[in-house]
């Protein structure tokens, strides 16, 4: 396996308290992975850690075999090639739909204007929001907001998606939009990561599972594998706890 995104050794502190502890895994091109087990397990912190969002104690990520993010910090500019949906949507406010899904190719890829307008507009129109294109945040429903967000790092042409619960603070008749259009994502062929509580959407949509308890990596698994028969002992008790287990 070719990889795309390496984690060798990663750890992450948080007030002297390592909340990630020594986690390696690597992502091949065109794969999908997702990240699964119970709150508090650094699910979360590992994607912040392969965006380069969160600072290492330890370990290193490397991108396309060269070193990414170190100790040291950022090693080098990926320029857009890792895109990442969060739990909020943190749009701009004061940005309409459009506005906010050309912003990052208009400021970081130093696209022409009328270049990112039409692919901004196709990407909207993409994640169902064509008629959308002049709305602002706050006049958008929580699952429109979110395919915006979508929408908007698929703009910046990612090698890489990350998907951090997108889908945790929606009510659950927005859940169904947004992870049809997180399905068609991963139908493209986009390599992607995803942390999420839709344990049916990562059966379904997932090659591979992690699974993660108390900062470390437990067990790693093809999907159906894991969850019809998990070797370790903590991810069979997850399983029967949330009733996803075989």
């Amino acid at each position: 396996m070719v990889a795309l995104i390496k984690a060798k050794g990663i750890t992450r502190s948080h007030y002297g308290n390592a909340v990630v502890k020594d986690v390696s895994f690597q992502i091949a091109e065109g794969e999908c992975v997702v990240i699964v087990g119970p709150s508090g397990a650094g699910k979360s912190t590992v994607l912040r850690c392969l965006a380069a969002l969160d600072e290492l104690a330890d370990g290193s990520v490397d991108f396309r075999g060269e070193a990414y993010v170190t100790t040291d910090g950022v090693k080098r500019n990926l320029h857009g090639d890792i895109g990442m949906v969060f739990q909020q949507f943190n749009l701009f406010p004061h940005l309409t739909s459009l506005e906010n899904v050309m912003l990052g190719p208009l400021r970081v890829r130093n696209e022409k204007a009328a270049q990112a307008r039409a692919e901004a507009e196709a990407l909207l129109a993409k994640v169902g929001l064509g008629d959308r294109l002049d709305y602002y945040p706050d006049e958008l429903s929580g699952g429109q907001q979110q395919r915006v967000a979508i929408a908007r790092a698929l703009a910046m042409k990612p090698s890489l998606m990350l998907f951090d619960e997108p889908t945790s603070s929606l009510d659950p008749e927005y859940t169904r939009e947004v992870l049809d259009v997180m399905k068609t994502v991963i139908a493209s062929g986009m390599t992607v990561v995803l942390v999420s509580h839709e344990m049916a959407f990562a059966r379904q949509s997932a090659g591979r599972v992690l699974f993660m308890d108390m900062g470390m990596l437990v067990e790693e698994a093809p999907t159906e594998q894991f969850f019809t028969d998990p070797r370790s002992p903590r991810a069979k008790k997850f399983l029967e706890q949330i009733g996803a287990h075989e």
